[in-house]
Formats: C-alpha cells, structure tokens, sequence
C-alpha cells in the first residue's frame, strides 16, 4: 500500500503522511486549512451546515455528490476530490449563480447554514439542470435552516437552474484533468497512522481481504453514517480502521436477481430501485438526507446490525442473501439468519459482507414503510418489509419483515401464518393486524413506546390491504403523488 492518504482539494493535492482514523474531514477543512465556510453544526450528519462535494470515479466517469464533512473520516477522503463553498467564487471574485440566487430570493437570513445550502443546491445544480420543486425538496432533505422557512430557498434553486451556466463552470471545465488526477490514485492504498493509531485504505477488495485476516479486530468502516457518530459524539477510539466505501461498487441484473456489491450506496441503488422494486422508491428516499444516502451503503447497513436499520427488514421480506468472504473463502446465507441477537451477526474474525443477492419479485406485491418522528432525515422507531404472492384470489406465500420491533430485525411469523391460504381480502389482513401482536415483545424508548409500535405494527397490515386493494378510499397525503 502507499504511504500516505492522498486527495484533491478544491484545485490542490494533498498528501497526508500522518493521520488518526478518527479525524474528520471537517476539522481538517477548518483547523488544518482555515476553510471555514463549512460549517460545525450538529457533528452527527443531521444538519447539513458542513456540506461540501466529494467527487470520485465511478466506472470511469467522475461523480460529484453532497455529503457530510462532519462525520466524513479524512482517510475515506483518498482518492476523492474535495469542494468546498470557497472554490465556487468566480475568477474576479463574482458569486456563482447559485449563491447569486439566494441573494436575489433572500434564501439567507442569519447565514449560518448558508454553506452548506448552497453546496447543496450546488450538487444539484450540476447534476439535474432542470429541477423541478420536488427535486429542490429531496435534495435539501440533509439541510436545516431555522430561519428562512424553505421557500425563499426553494425559489433561488428554481432561478439558478435557470440561469444555467454549467457547461461554463469550473467542475465542467477542469473534468478532464481532474479525472486523470484521480486516475492517477485509482486502486492504490494508504496506510497511515498517529501514535498508537492505524488508519488502513485498502486499494482493492482482495487487499482489503487480506488486511481484514491479518487484523480481525480491525473496525471496517464503510460510509461512516453509523461510526462517524461514535467519533463525534461518542469520542471512541476507532483504531486500527480500515477505509472501505470506495470498494464493492459492483451492480449487475440477470435472470436471478439483482446483485450488489456491499459498497453500493443508498444513492447508487436508487436508479435500481426504480426500475426493478418501483415500490421501494418512496421508502428509499426516506433514508436520511441527500448527504446519508450519497455515503451510507447497503453493506454496511447490513453489517452494522441495528435493530432499526432501515434495508433489512425489506431485504428479508424479499428473500436476499448475502455472501460473506473471509480471505479466499466465500459463505453465503439467507439475510434473515445473518441477525443472532441485538449486537451479535453471524460474521466470524476476519470476515466480511462482500456481495447482496435479491432474487427478483415477479408476480409478487411488495410494499415498504417507515414510521418516524420527522418524515425525512429521521431513524425508524417502526420499519416494515412486505412480499405476499397470490394466486387465485388466495395468499400463497407471505414474507413480512419488521425494524425496531426486537433485538434484531425480523420476520412476523404469526402475521405470516395468519395469512398463507387465506382469500386476499381485508378480513384476512385484519386477522394478521391481531397476530402479528404475539411475534413481538417491543421495547419503549423515545422514539416510541412498546404499546405504540404494537399498534403501528397491526396498522401496517391494514395500511398494505388499502394500497393493493382496489378502493377509492384515500390511503395517504403524498405531496409527489399531488394528493
């Protein structure tokens, strides 16, 4: 591996010979290089104030993505090009058409959030010149603004994507060069350190294998939206690391299913989602921020075993598996059996979740919920998979998974019994509404009490019954859907 942690910063290289594994990117932009228009806000991911580009070659092509410099680990930085709000002044100083927007629309008030806003908008800006209000809304998902009240905000974004000007702009005109800069680090590793501490970024997944049997108890760290957190606010000692988000980006379809490399982000499965699992996509989206989504990865959603991650329940009612390797040696299992207890997955030492098989779901009706205290940017206190096949006007086959329910996400058996040769009609899901009350025994913490996720769980099975049966009757206040 190479010696040093190596990326681009706005229109310079860094190198960095020395570094912990739990150094962020955003105290380096502020501390290290006086890059203070990024901003400290919440250190958890939550609020945008610290959103800055990271651009990386995906198949070649160089992608530019808004994510979260809090909790953005400086060592996954390598390889990546990094922008800041400071690199979007023109070359005699003139604001870009973006920032010139919120000025025009008054979209800043106190200004403390304006950065990251306008990298935000900045982002999209790039990638979507023709946005319309419900693009503006998702892509400000990971922003928070106590001030303006969204709409002036919403009306500068509008009016830079009129004012056009992208095939003018800096990341247009630099691409070439910066994506041979890059090309330059494609597959090369670093491995660095400060004190007693090790940050390792594997150049390849072979190479990732064999540092992962050479130090098991290493902390594999992924986009970072989970252990960020245990740095920020938990001040843990994540050493010895190992850097993994930029490894197993493989996504292919064949006759079988889909199947994605654990690297693939929230953001790079969407465009399957919605051509495979269309039911999915509302949910999907609910997952974090624009920032979360463009870091955090199916993987390590999987990996990390929360009891309220978001993917498996959904995984599960779809039947995945995964496939875990441990140098050479590849093992794969149902999904479902990967959850032991709270905090204990099947992955043994120097093991690791390399590959996620989703058989496809032809014939099958599929639904995702997610119930939370905020509609987006929020953690499930209830999330809920559904796949039920019917034939002949009777269920046949009912897998139903639920998040934030037990220790570990988990199918609803009784539910499930409850419905398998019963007529596909509302009498039967009511029955499943009752059942699926003795599968689990649910804690109460703030994000919801024992006897509201029972509650929610019964109302789930009818909420499913309403989207498939064919009634007139409103089911759901959906702004896309204009309801």
């Amino acid at each position: 591996m190479a010696g040093d942690i190596r990326f681009l910063l706005n229109g310079d290289e860094v190198r960095l010979a020395s570094a912990g594994p739990g150094d962020t990117l955003l105290d380096f932009l502020r501390l290290e290089r006086r890059l203070t228009g990024t901003k400290e806000g919440c250190a958890e991911g939550d609020c945008g104030a610290c959103t800055v580009l990271i651009g990386r070659l995906l198949d070649g092509a160089l992608v530019y993505e808004p994510i979260n410099a809090c909790i953005r680990l400086i060592a996954s930085c390598h390889g990546c090009h990094v922008v800041t709000v400071e690199h979007l002044a023109g070359r005699n100083g003139e604001l870009h058409p973006v920032q010139q927007a919120m000025v025009e629309h008054h979209g800043s008030q106190c200004g403390f959030c304006t950065p990251g806003f306008v990298m935000a908008l900045y982002g999209l800006w790039m990638g979507n010149p023709e946005p319309d209000v419900l693009d503006i809304e998702t892509a400000l998902q990971g922003n928070l603004c106590r001030c303006t009240g969204y709409e002036p905000i919403v009306r500068a974004a509008l009016a830079a994507a009129r004012a056009g000007g992208q095939a003018q702009d800096w990341l247009t005109t630099e691409r070439a060069a910066i994506t041979a800069r890059l090309g330059a680090l494609a597959g090369t590793g670093a491995d660095v350190g400060r004190g007693a501490e090790r940050a390792i970024v594997p150049g390849d997944v072979d190479e990732l294998a064999a540092t992962l049997v050479a130090h098991p108890q290493a902390i594999i760290v992924a986009g970072a939206t989970d252990v960020g957190l245990w740095v920020t606010k938990h001040l843990r000692d994540i050493s010895p690391a190992i850097f993994i988000g930029h490894l197993m980006k493989e996504i292919a379809v064949d006759a079988d299913g889909i199947r994605l490399g654990a690297g693939v982000s929230y953001s790079e499965f969407l465009p399957v989602v919605r051509q495979y699992l269309p039911e999915a996509e509302a949910y999907l989206l609910r997952i974090g921020g624009w920032q979360v989504r463009n870091a955090g990865t199916i993987g390590g959603n999987i990996a990390n075993g929360s009891p309220i991650g978001e993917m498996p329940p959904l995984l599960i009612a779809l039947g995945a598996r995964i496939v875990l390797r441990r140098g050479a040696e590849r093992r794969t299992l149902p999904l479902e059996d990967f959850f032991i207890a709270y905090g204990k997955q099947d992955r043994q030492p120097g093991e690791f979740v390399e590959t996620i098989l989703i058989p496809h779901h032809r014939g099958v009706r599929v639904a995702a919920y997610k119930v939370s205290k905020r509609a987006h940017a929020d953690i499930s206190a209830v999330s809920a998979g559904f796949a039920v096949r019917e034939s002949e006007g009777h269920i046949v086959e009912a897998r139903i998974a639920f998040g934030g329910m037990a220790g570990t996400p988990r199918r609803a058996a009784a539910a499930e019994a409850a419905l398998i040769g019963r007529p596909f009609a509302r009498d039967s899901f009511e029955e499943a509404a009752i059942a699926v009350q003795d599968d689990f025994a649910p804690l109460t913490d703030w994000r919801g009490s024992s006897d509201y996720r029972r509650i929610v769980a019964g109302n789930l099975f009818r909420r499913f019954w309403l989207e498939q049966s064919e009634t007139v009757e409103p089911v759901r206040i959906d702004r896309a859907l204009g309801a």
